[in-house]
């Protein structure tokens, strides 16, 4: 239970916190890097949630390999999951191309993440 309360529940905890930001209607700001600022945002909400899903599979019994696909595919799907969500806000719209500016900040983090497993291996 400690283990589940440690590991898994910053990824829910996270999953939450881009639910609500994805709940918010017309969010937008009033600078002129608006859009620019949102795109960046989305690509470090979905890098963290990739991380935090790679620490919690880290626990498990598994390979680096598995770990790493495996934390990339759930947070893809929780893109995808996202998008779809928004689509029922109003202001708001789902959009596979933000799917896709998500997707970049979960292929960083889990190159990042490979980097740092093969660091700590050869050390």
């Amino acid at each position: 239970m400690k283990k589940l309360l440690k590991f898994w529940l910053p990824v829910v905890v996270w999953m939450g916190v881009i639910f609500i930001f994805s709940s918010i209607p017309n969010l937008k700001t009033d600078l002129k890097e608006d859009f620019l600022l949102r795109k960046i945002a989305h690509m470090l909400e979905f890098a963290i949630l990739t991380f935090l899903f790679f620490r919690a599979l880290s626990k498990e019994n598994l390979n680096i390999k598995k770990i790493i696909i495996y934390s990339i595919i759930f947070a893809l799907f929780y893109a995808l999951t996202d998008e779809y969500h928004q689509t029922f806000i109003q202001g708001r719209q789902g959009a596979l191309r933000d799917v896709g500016i998500d997707s970049i900040g979960i292929l960083i983090a889990g190159l990042l993440c490979y980097i740092k497993d093969r660091r700590l291996k050869n050390k």
